[in-house]
């Protein structure tokens, strides 16, 4: 690893890590309402809440860096929703494939911090993020094969 981040730049790194959650939240909310199947949509809740926990701790250490975490996410968002909204077309499938699309993009972002030259501390909280989003994405892809 190279010399570890400074203050500014793991607010920053983390604030954007805040916003990607916020958004997971939004379309795991968007998919819940429209899923018929009530397993998936316990599941899917267990995965809403991993990313609501993801939320709170990086909030917590954007404070302890002395920065102001976001309270919501970014323009992202709309395209998050929109891909659960356009699936509700289709049925349950279409929308556990959305989500997948969706997972991707927070496995992806998760992947490139963990590569960071942040503090242990917040490297262990990034890892376990990680671990949650393999774990989302590993079910909703079985998920999907399961039903094709």
């Amino acid at each position: 690893m190279s010399e570890i981040l400074n203050k500014d730049s793991i607010i920053k790194k983390l604030s954007d890590v805040v916003e990607l959650d916020y958004d997971a939240v939004a379309a795991y909310q968007e998919a819940i309402q429209r899923l018929d199947n009530t397993t998936f949509k316990s599941r899917l809740t267990e995965f809403m809440k991993d990313h609501e926990r993801h939320i709170s701790d990086l909030s917590e250490v954007i404070r302890q860096e002395g920065g102001t975490p976001p309270d919501s996410g970014d323009f992202k968002k709309i395209l998050t929703k929109g891909k659960v909204q356009l699936a509700d077309l289709a049925g349950d499938e279409a929308i556990l494939k959305a989500m997948k699309t969706n997972e991707d993009q927070t496995n992806s972002k998760y992947e490139s911090m963990v590569e960071e030259a942040f503090p242990d501390h917040i490297h262990t909280i990034l890892t376990k993020g990680l671990e949650d989003e393999r774990r989302h994405r590993a079910w909703i892809v079985t998920t999907i094969e399961q039903k094709t």
